[in-house]
């Protein structure tokens, strides 16, 4: 939504104390008003799903035993450099302030990364939620954008092989079921497995990562359109995309492909292989001990672009996250019918809505060397990011529910209702029983004006969705007794119930816990899917 506003420029320099001329005062400044390309203004009532979505997440990861930390929007630029690989691109690069180079943060791993080496930090568990910048083209009504949230957690230290692994992989579904979200797919692959696989395929060492990144779009292109950027791009021979393209197309249950991966003589002869379907091995028991693996694929084609990660890799898609056959014909229909550019992106799905892996090597990058020139033993790391926007695209979808969202958490409206001769509308009154109320943890409004037609009143209640009116009547209040009215029952002419002001707390609080009959409002339902 945007929208053309005329400004005088003369108008804005005289606020400012500058003198104008008449031929200066004819000037206007034309501006449009929107947010960036890729960004959003976040209206009330999706703020309270958003910030419900935050709650359930904190929720889980303090379950976990985590504790939260809070860094620089950005970060100095040699920090984030060279630890997204292609996708370095995307980075916003700021400009020179003070002769530091800096740049918005990518995601949360590397800043946490760059906190524990800073810190000398042996182990740790962190969740971080905070905003996250890529320079991408967006994809607005599917929760691709340029300024998102992420809700991250990690395990940073030396553990047994595989348990904060497969304890993530609980978080993970304990994340997306706790939202109401069941018909989701985790699919799981290991960074060594990969590298094998191109190894005994014949893939130089060098170009080992832009293969990976051109297996990565296996999700979205079908394989020979990968093919075709491996050997034209890529500069591999079609026999050794081939013997790629064998492996990459393996899927199934994780007991599946793993006896699959071990019966192969070829790829087990890899020491790099061997590792990684061990580990999965080991893994495959934890998780099946934490009952999560009926949601786990073990997919040889996800291989995630970034550079950082060297071991299990792991993303949650749903039937959303992909698009439909035909999107690539819809969206062009939609640009052909000059829709722009944001309406042809409805056709794309959401992608992941969380994905993370083991990234064993990130904080040592940090670290470097010592003073006899040894590098310093890095911080084995493994875990997880929910993209909010993404989910919230999910939740949103469930429209019944969503419409029934408050935007006001107000409980009582405090009305005042009289007239005739002396009748002054009781606004000092309502506001001292606000305060009472307001002190016993109860939300609640009055409208903001002395004088208040009872109409006015209850439309300003109804607005705000609250479900008790405090009725403060001329002759009532005056012997200490107020009305406490159920609102929208459809009995909109019974007076309420009468009760002495010094029981106003215990009966407002009673009626509060009535109506919430079986412990759950409607932001619960919505998130729980119900």
């Amino acid at each position: 939504m945007s929208q053309s506003i005329s400004t005088s420029a003369p108008a804005a320099k005289a606020a400012q104390g500058v003198p104008t001329s008449s031929k200066k005062a004819k000037e206007t400044q034309q501006f449009t008003l929107k947010t960036p390309k890729g960004t959003k203004d976040w209206a009330d009532k999706d703020m309270i799903i958003r910030e419900a979505i935050f709650s359930k997440l904190t929720s889980l990861f303090k379950s976990h035993g985590g504790v939260t930390i809070d860094t620089p929007v950005f970060e100095l630029r040699e920090i984030l450099a060279g630890k997204y690989g292609e996708d370095s691109k995307l980075i916003y690069n700021l400009e020179d302030q003070g002769g530091e180079l800096t740049s918005l943060r990518y995601d949360l791993t590397v800043p946490f990364a760059r906190y524990v080496a800073m810190n000398g930090i042996a182990n740790i568990k962190r969740y971080h939620i905070a905003k996250v910048y890529r320079r991408d083209q967006p994809a607005m009504t599917k929760g691709r954008m340029r300024e998102f949230y992420q809700c991250d957690f990690d395990v940073a230290g030396s553990y047994d092989s595989m348990v904060p692994d497969a304890e993530i992989m609980n978080i993970l579904v304990s994340g997306l079921t706790g939202l109401g979200i069941r018909d989701f797919k985790i699919k799981l692959n290991h960074r060594k497995i990969l590298d094998g696989i191109f190894q005994v395929c014949g893939v130089k060492e060098e170009d080992v990562r832009k293969i990976s990144s051109a297996v990565d779009k296996l999700d979205k292109s079908p394989w020979e359109a990968v093919k075709k950027e491996m050997c034209e791009e890529k500069g591999q021979p079609e026999e050794v995309a081939d013997k790629i393209g064998e492996y990459v197309k393996i899927s199934g249950s994780l007991r599946e492909v793993l006896q699959k991966l071990s019966s192969d003589p070829v790829l087990m002869a890899n020491e790099s292989a061997k590792l990684g379907v061990e580990e999965i091995t080991t893994m495959t028991d934890y998780v099946e001990a934490f009952e999560v693996d009926k949601y786990i694929s073990f997919d040889m084609s996800l291989a995630r672009g970034l550079d950082y990660y060297t071991g299990v890799i792991y993303e949650a898609v749903t039937e959303q996250s992909a698009p439909p056959e035909d999107a690539a014909e819809k969206k062009e229909k939609a640009k052909k019918s000059k829709k722009d550019e944001e309406d042809a992106s409805e056709y794309v799905g959401v992608g992941s809505i969380a994905a993370g892996g083991r990234y064993d090597g990130l904080v040592g990058m940090f670290l470097g060397t010592n003073s006899k020139g040894k590098k310093a033993p890095s911080i084995p790391c493994v875990g997880i990011s929910f993209g909010v926007e993404r989910l919230f695209s999910l939740i949103k979808q469930r429209a019944q529910l969503a419409d029934k969202i408050r935007a006001s958490s107000t409980q009582v409206y405090i009305m005042a209702f009289g007239g005739g001769e002396g009748w002054n509308g009781f606004l000092k009154e309502r506001m001292t029983v606000a305060s009472q109320l307001w002190k016993a943890g109860i939300e609640c409004e009055y409208l903001y004006k002395a004088k208040a037609n009872p109409r006015k009143q209850f439309e300003a209640a109804e607005r705000s969705g609250c479900p008790i009116a405090v009725i403060l009547g001329k002759e009532e209040y005056p012997q200490g007794q107020v009305r406490v009215k159920v609102l929208g029952t459809g009995n909109e002419k019974e007076d309420g119930e009468l009760v002495d002001l010094s029981d106003l707390i215990k009966v407002v609080s009673t009626k509060l816990e009535e109506l919430k009959y079986d412990g759950m409002d409607d932001v619960t339902r919505l998130l729980a899917g119900l």
